[in-house]
């Protein structure tokens, strides 16, 4: 296994890595909507985190040598499940590969903020 470091993307804020490769997957942590180096929240809606969300994934799959268009499987977390179709939005303007996905509702994220998506993806 190796561990996946990358200053393009936010640093953990607790004990845990940004991902792993292991064989020929890439395993990403659940990415949130930090500006990497600052750590500050981006954005105040739904669309403006989900694509620095999905900037911060991106940074992290290429990190282990893999990319969106390689993600087999995500799950997606949302402070508000009344933000589902604003998500869906943002979310398949990226993944037009439609990779397996679970959406769920849950009662807080880290910083307070409104999604975090982690993913699963193939490698070289």
């Amino acid at each position: 296994m190796k561990v996946i470091q990358t200053s393009a993307a936010p640093a953990a804020i607790g004990p845990y890595s940004q991902g792993f490769v292991s064989g020929h997957l890439v395993f990403t942590s659940g990415q949130i909507p930090l500006f990497p180096g600052s750590g500050e929240v981006a954005g105040t809606t739904i669309a403006e985190q989900t694509e620095q969300v999905i900037k911060n994934l991106t940074a992290v799959l290429e990190a282990g040598g893999s990319s969106l268009s390689r993600v087999i499987k995500t799950t997606c977390f949302l402070a508000d499940m009344n933000d589902f179709a604003a998500f869906n939005e943002v979310y398949a303007k990226h993944f037009s590969g439609k990779p397996a996905r679970s959406t769920v509702a849950v009662r807080q994220l880290p910083k307070s903020v409104l999604v975090e998506i982690e993913a699963v993806a193939e490698t070289d």
